[in-house]
């Protein structure tokens, strides 16, 4: 048998032994009953660390590992030269302090096995830790892809690894699916591999050199944050690492911070720090709270309304096993203030859907994970709450819309503008409308839908424009009883979409639900009114840039039911306040959002209606963070100006106002709605600006006849303004000479002066 022969039988067998559970050889007095128990289990969920004593590693408890490869069970892998490699690295790590990984060996769900040891045949070993459910991981399987096929050949090998608890095998193998990973991953169930790391969070990235000296320990790059999602990364920690190193220079930035979820340990109480207000670590305490009796109320009460299966939070946390899992990085969210979500100043305002947690549950959950999650006695647990029904209604509704019959093609990669698709929804007469939903066909790469209505040519009035929206962080809200919506026979729904390609190409067609009112038993007729102010410029670095505005005609005969306040990633803050027509009056703060978070779009529903007699207008002061400080920021050297795209800015005040029927006839919501939009974009352009290019032009021109083939019709060159997108004719307002006609030299002019001014923004 010759020496390729020899090497490639071993391997059969050492792959038979770790996949039947059994040792190869005689077991070393080092393979105590504790750890080949381990490799017993731990083969059954796809997963094997042996670890001798001296932290030598053995194959299955038996021989020594000879290379640090990945064997993909059909070829040999790794280098074939007979002769010792030069590293190129010095023998201290890039002047950081030195960590050494312990040789381990272990096989991957799809049966490859994985050795990581000393050996001069292999050079570069990338570990990456990831969490089914994390949403930074499932944002970047798509980049590990792309870096390990970049890397092949170049003497990098790739090892994924989840050790979350939480995590099982079957959603593990569900996560390589959808993901399309090609990463060899391992399930590490009890964490001892990442604790043979001391990794802390998902994703987090760990490089080797061939004496598994960690090189690189941190993120994969910065484009991904917690709330935050950059067009592009600013820097490539990883890669740049990888260049460094192969290059045969030291890593120039050897550490960064992991970002993300904690790995989902479960610890005893004796290895669990101590925590502000709880018993010392390491004593037991007889009176610490149980899941069964304490924290299952709690987590039913405060979390179960989003974390349950079909709902919109990406993991559920209804069962102890999962709960016990995110149980440090569900006190990590609390202490932060980032769970429950919820913004509003409890100072100002009293709302029906407010989500704050009372700091004695908040203490019940540090207690409980300072005692290492004890399960309790299970016949004291509470009804576990439902998994959520496709709609979230009062009953199901009684019309289904599609944005369209065939679904939208978002790319991977670059910058979808809106789209908005037109929808005949086939009314034949009037309805009320108590209720709606609108769900994403695709959660990955709908940012937010707004369902605008399409009133029939020639009718414009106070049931016409905003329907319903999807946003991050948005709940349906039922109107009360006797409150609804009208929408008039023949009328159209429009769909404005906005996309935000997360790396693979996907498909969506977005549904709107309706349910809708009996009209006898309606009192009140529901308008949404509109506050904004488009005509700011957000310098660069500014740290607290003040933008206001004012809803500035307010019907005094109507209430408002809630409020919802929208801005971009430089939002910063806003806070709304009612200013009296008595002026020996005192205005009062209506909502106070100390700190806006784009993720976490409320509307802000007020207990009970509140009743604008009395009001003279309503101001808002917002602010907005274009400083380096601001993580989410895509780039403080910009100057920012009004736009669609979430690295512009906007400032808008959502109201939904209610009328009582009886008094509709005498004032309708268009008499009394928010002043024009910023008069004629053209009129604003700088005057200085040079004409457009041909290229730009003709763009300019396409776009036109998009616009009046969606609008108008193929053929047709003018749109009723009434046919318009409440947004766009409350926004826009292209129709300049108010004839109510929007002609094609008017959008023109329209889409010239919004080209011009995008100019101005990139050249500043």
């Amino acid at each position: 048998m010759n020496p390729r022969q020899s090497v490639f039988w071993s391997r059969v067998l050492r792959r038979l032994s770790v996949l039947l559970g059994m040792a190869v050889g005689t077991p070393r007095p080092s393979c105590s009953r504790e750890i080949f128990g381990y490799c017993l289990v731990g083969c059954g969920v796809g997963a094997m660390i042996l670890l001798d004593a001296g932290g030598q590693s053995s194959s299955a408890c038996g021989g020594p590992v000879a290379a640090a490869t990945v064997d993909s069970g059909s070829q040999e892998s790794g280098s074939q030269d007979s002769g010792p490699r030069d590293s190129g690295s010095p023998d201290t790590v890039d002047g950081a302090e030195e960590q050494r990984v312990a040789p381990f060996e272990t096989v991957a769900i799809d049966g490859r096995v994985i050795s990581v040891a000393a050996s001069p045949e292999a050079r570069w070993t990338v570990v990456c830790f990831l969490g089914n459910d994390c949403p930074l991981v499932k944002l970047y399987a798509h980049k590990l892809n792309q870096l390990e096929a970049e890397y092949a050949g170049r003497d990098v090998q790739w090892v994924a690894i989840n050790s979350n608890r939480q995590d099982s095998l079957e959603q593990i193998q569900a996560f390589v699916r959808s993901h399309e990973l090609k990463l060899p991953l391992v399930a590490d169930p009890f964490h001892r591999l990442a604790d043979l790391f001391a990794a802390q969070r998902t994703p987090e990235v760990f490089v080797l050199d061939q004496q598994l000296r960690v090189r690189y320990r941190g993120r994969i790059d910065d484009q991904y944050q917690p709330g935050v999602v950059r067009q592009a990364a600013q820097r490539r920690d990883l890669q740049l690492a990888l260049e460094d190193l192969l290059a045969g220079r030291p890593v120039a930035v050897p550490t960064t911070n992991a970002v993300g979820c904690l790995i989902g340990r479960v610890r005893d109480a004796a290895t669990v720090p101590a925590a502000a207000g709880t018993a010392a670590a390491g004593q037991a305490d007889l009176n610490a709270p149980n899941f069964a009796e304490h924290i299952a109320p709690v987590v039913y009460r405060h979390c179960a309304e989003c974390h349950r299966p079909n709902d919109i939070a990406p993991f559920a946390l209804l069962d102890y096993e999962d709960v016990r899992g995110w149980g440090e990085m569900m006190v990590e969210v609390i202490d932060q203030g980032l769970m429950p979500p919820w913004h509003a100043n409890p100072a100002y305002g009293q709302f029906s859907n407010h989500r704050e947690m009372p700091e004695s549950d908040k203490q019940l959950i540090r207690d409980w994970v300072a005692a290492g999650t004890p399960l309790g006695d299970p016949e004291r647990l509470p009804p576990r709450p439902e998994a959520a029904g496709e709609w979230l209604l009062p009953r199901d509704p009684d019309l289904v819309v599609a944005m369209g019959s065939q679904p939208f093609q978002v790319p991977g990669q670059g910058t979808v503008d809106y789209k908005y698709f037109v929808v005949d929804p086939g009314l034949k007469e009037d309805v009320w409308v108590q209720a709606t939903q609108v769900i994403p066909g695709n959660r990955g790469v709908v940012h937010h839908t707004i369902v605008f209505v399409k009133a029939p040519d020639g009718e414009e009035g106070p049931a016409q424009g905003w329907l319903a929206a999807y946003v991050p962080g948005q709940r349906p809200m039922p109107y009360p009883a006797g409150y609804a919506r009208k929408i008039s026979a023949g009328s159209k729904f429009i769909f404005q979409q906005h996309y935000t390609p997360n790396g693979i190409p996907q498909a969506d067609t977005t549904r709107l639900g309706l349910v809708f009112a009996d009209p006898d038993t309606i009192t009140h007729r529901v308008d949404t009114l509109i506050a904004l102010n488009q005509d700011f410029e957000i310098p660069p670095h500014a740290g607290d840039f003040p933008v206001s505005g004012s809803l500035n005609q307010v019907p005094q005969q109507a209430a408002i039911l809630g409020l919802s306040p929208h801005m971009h990633y430089r939002g910063k803050a806003i806070q709304l306040t009612a200013i009296p027509l008595d002026a020996t009056t005192e205005s009062r703060i209506l909502l106070d959002v100390p700190s806006y978070d784009f993720n976490w779009q409320h509307v802000y529903a007020f207990a009970d209606p509140l009743p604008l007699a009395g009001i003279a207008r309503i101001d808002f002061e917002a602010a907005f963070d274009n400083s380096a400080d601001n993580p989410a920021n895509p780039n403080p050297n910009d100057t920012v100006m009004w736009g669609d795209q979430s690295w512009e800015e906007m400032a808008i005040i959502y109201f939904d106002v209610a009328w009582r029927i009886p008094a509709e006839a005498e004032t309708s919501p268009d008499g009394v709605a928010i002043a024009a939009a910023a008069a004629g974009q053209a009129a604003s352009v700088d005057a200085a600006a040079a004409d457009l290019t041909q290229s730009e032009l003709a763009l300019v021109e396409e776009q036109v006849q998009d616009f009046l083939t969606r609008f108008a019709g193929a053929g047709r060159q003018e749109v009723p303004r009434s046919a318009l997108p409440e947004a766009i004719r409350r926004f826009g307002n292209p129709d300049q000479n108010g004839d109510g006609i929007v002609s094609g030299e008017e959008l023109f002019e329209a889409f010239r002066a919004r080209q011009l001014r995008l100019r101005r923004s990139s050249r500043r």
